[in-house]
């Protein structure tokens, strides 16, 4: 079989297309083909519920650190502050601010009445201001593994 010059550099472009192909970015990373994940607010109340928490919706809440207004929910008795993002890159621009420690997010000092845990997920930034290990464990069991580290045992 006798195989053209010009289909075998158009094979040969082709297999090396297919092996450049850019993998899947890692978690909290948006895709460059613009491929939101889909997570809402109302997506994660019904997680939660899923999960077996008593979620109660309370009002909105505005954050100076954040470029959008947020919701306030009763989770299990603690109140969770959820800031929804039209995509995955404009909550990315803000959540990147979150210091490790939650003690600033980008120039502001933040001084918090009790631990900040900070989750994003998809189109989400969720904030619990609190020590509750069981209201920890259940927003972690829908929102992966939190922004923030707990602070230290006094």
């Amino acid at each position: 079989m006798i195989v053209r010059p010009i289909v075998a550099r158009a094979l040969l472009l082709s297999l090396l297309l297919v092996g450049c192909a850019r993998p899947a970015p890692p978690p909290g990373v948006p895709s460059a083909s613009g491929d939101d994940p889909p997570f809402s607010y109302d997506e994660l109340m019904a997680g939660l519920q899923a999960a077996g928490a008593t979620v109660e919706t309370m009002g909105e809440v505005e954050q100076v650190f954040f470029a959008v207004k947020g919701r306030t929910a009763r989770i299990d008795g603690a109140d969770v502050q959820v800031f929804e993002y039209a995509d995955e890159a404009s909550r990315l621009a803000d959540s990147s601010l979150i210091a490790p420690d939650g003690g600033s997010i980008g120039t502001t000092m933040v001084t918090w009445v009790d631990q900040p845990t900070f989750w994003a997920q998809g189109r989400l930034t969720v904030l619990y201001v609190g020590r509750e290990a069981a209201v920890i464990e259940r927003l972690g069991a829908v929102l992966g593994d939190p922004l923030t580290e707990p602070w230290p045992v006094p």
